[in-house]
């Protein structure tokens, strides 16, 4: 079945007063979310056994867990020793995932630096084919690991540079922001078939039972000349994308992601709306 969550906790869960993310899991319970994303963005800063009580807390409320690894994993970086530290991050952030009770490991593949973007796309490439080796050796291939589509024409992560990199091993899912991709696009996703054809192209790509579970960030983002600047809420009128072609084109084509709701502060909020629009389709 699809589900929806938020990353993280929205203002409004601190607003209430609550403070620990175990609360979160009856907190997200009571919207009707249904999975939630732990990141560690700025590095991973929680404790096994904290992973391990918080994890049995969304598994007490039925949710699924997700992590997102620290953003400066940066696999295009031309220093070997700096291409060792993102594996490591990768795998550390795999350690806490299993401990959360967690299947799902979100990561940013990399950026394009002074190299040429075929140059980085290759590189980037060759070292998820490394990191491949690590995911089996450590006994991590029960999970999946998620490249994320980027917002930022420097980064690594157009659609088609993600689904290639999905295809070396089936331990890559795709993570398909949305918004990163209407940012990197200027404004490009404004139909329902604006949305079937970038969901078409995967599934072409990687096939159906592949795709139909794929991981999903959604928000709206403020972007520019060069791509994403910052991640908005569902009240922005300006910038979009909307999510309502994509939940059409989602129910048309019958595939049922994760979609975790990245918005800014209302986060827990913007996903239980999409939940709503989603179930109030009619097709």
């Amino acid at each position: 079945m699809i589900k929806f969550g938020s990353s993280g906790n929205g203002e409004s869960f601190y607003a209430a007063g609550y403070k620990h993310t175990e609360e979160a899991a009856a907190y997200s319970k009571k919207l009707g979310l249904d999975c939630y994303e732990y990141s560690f963005g700025r590095g991973i800063l929680v404790s096994e056994g904290k992973a391990v009580t918080i994890g049995e807390a969304f598994k007490a409320e039925g949710l699924e867990f997700s992590v997102h690894a620290p953003y400066y994993i940066n696999f295009a970086n031309p220093s070997d020793e700096a291409a060792q530290k993102s594996y490591g991050y990768v795998l550390d952030s795999a350690k806490f995932l299993k401990l959360f009770g967690g299947t799902r490991l979100v990561f940013h593949p990399a950026a394009q630096g002074k190299m040429s973007r075929e140059e980085a796309v290759n590189l980037t490439a060759d070292r998820l084919k490394v990191l491949r080796d690590y995911i089996y050796l450590n006994g991590y291939e029960d999970l999946y690991f998620c490249p994320e589509t980027m917002g930022k024409l420097a980064q690594i992560g157009t659609l088609e540079e993600i689904v290639a990199f999905c295809k070396i091993d089936k331990v890559f899912l795709p993570a398909v922001d949305f918004g990163h991709i209407n940012a990197r696009e200027m404004g490009s996703l404004k139909t329902v078939e604006d949305y079937k054809q970038r969901l078409e192209y995967m599934i072409s790509e990687l096939g159906y039972e592949r795709v139909k579970h794929f991981h999903v960030h959604f928000s709206k983002i403020m972007y520019g000349g060069k791509g994403e600047i910052k991640h908005l809420t569902f009240e922005d009128t300006v910038y979009g994308p909307e999510f309502e072609p994509l939940a059409i084109a989602l129910k048309q084509l019958k595939l049922e992601p994760y979609i975790v709701s990245e918005s800014a502060g209302t986060q827990m909020e913007d996903a239980a709306a999409m939940k709503r629009i989603y179930g109030n389709l009619d097709i």
